[in-house]
């Protein structure tokens, strides 16, 4: 089969080849898929390119990049129904602590890491629930139920935040989101009730004057260390803010007493590392969302998997308004 390789860090048209590969076989437990789409994110161009935290080589002699994915079982191994063969499904951590993940022809893992996807959804929908959907989903909703509260997504354009604004419109909430002056009807458009550019000096009391002057219960965190001082200033008592990112800042000061004194939960996210049960709540509340028609996962391009370099350079870029596929079939 064909399948993207790397051996070493380095810039994607450096490291990256197209290879032929002996086709996987299921162990027990296990599925193999054969791949439609595979997304590409910013954790997997970043793992490429070495810049993982402490990690200074690559941990495998060779790697199949990424985690997302989506396709149609072809095999399945012992102790897993036979009646999965032909199932369309999506992949979450296909390259998790593993060598070979999604950019690939087909792909082997546990048959728990690929889950039925309806047929009314679309394959490259499939593609984008891993990491993007599951981030999205577990920043709005862990912590309970959003109804009759207010939410505010930073960055709401993004693939992350742009899932997020919807679904926790979904989840019955009233909506702030913040984008970029030229990204702010996008963000309406997903469903914001309110859209502020994350520039504007005096952002802090822009939010709390949308929200009535009263402060926000939750807060979906795509720049921790940029933000925390507007969060801080802008959250409720016994309110909670999410954090799945902090690039800008990777070492933020806390305002550790004005967050203790309004008694704020703060969670760092790491999607990959969710627990099965609050994994399973998520996939079943996007499952849900998909299934009432509330996600839309725009997809903003879709390359060959022989030009894996180019998809690379496009999350790499930034400023994108949708998610980026490689095509694993030609």
């Amino acid at each position: 089969m064909r399948a993207i390789t790397y051996s070493e860090f380095g810039t994607a048209r450096d490291v990256l080849r197209i290879s032929e590969m002996e086709p996987p076989n299921p162990g027990p437990g296990e599925v193999v898929v054969d791949l439609a789409f595979s997304g590409v994110n910013p954790s997997d161009v970043k793992a490429r390119a070495g810049a993982r935290p402490g990690v200074t080589k690559p941990p495998y002699p060779v790697i199949v990049p990424h985690s997302d994915g989506s396709g149609v079982i072809s095999a399945v191994g012992e102790g897993v129904s036979p009646s999965r063969i032909g199932q369309r499904v999506w992949v979450w951590n296909g390259q998790w602590r593993r060598a070979f993940g999604t950019a690939a022809e087909k792909i082997s893992l546990p048959s728990e890491q690929a889950v039925p996807l309806p047929e009314s959804v679309s394959l490259e929908t499939g593609a984008v629930l891993g990491i993007p959907g599951l981030t999205a989903c577990h920043t709005v909703f862990s912590g309970g139920d959003i109804a009759g509260q207010t939410v505010l997504v930073h960055g709401g354009a993004g693939t992350v935040g742009y899932l997020a604004v919807q679904l926790a419109k979904w989840g019955g909430a009233r909506v702030i989101a913040t984008a970029g002056a030229g990204s702010l009807d996008r963000v309406r458009a997903a469903g914001a009730d309110v859209a502020l550019d994350y520039a504007d000096p005096d952002l802090a009391e822009q939010i709390l004057s949308a929200n009535g002057g009263d402060p926000v219960q939750r807060i979906v965190e795509v720049e921790f260390g940029v933000n925390v001082e507007t969060d801080t200033e802008v959250i409720a008592e016994n309110g909670r803010i999410n954090a799945y990112g902090s690039a800008k800042d990777m070492a933020p000061t806390l305002p550790f007493y004005a967050l203790m004194f309004k008694a704020v939960t703060l969670e760092m996210v790491l999607v990959y590392l969710l627990s099965a049960s609050i994994r399973k709540q998520a996939i079943d509340r996007l499952a849900a969302a998909l299934q009432d028609g509330a996600l839309d996962c725009p997809v903003q391009s879709v390359y060959d998997l022989a030009d894996c370099a180019a998809a690379h350079e496009a999350v790499e870029t930034g400023g994108r308004a949708g998610a980026v596929l490689v095509q694993c079939r030609a």
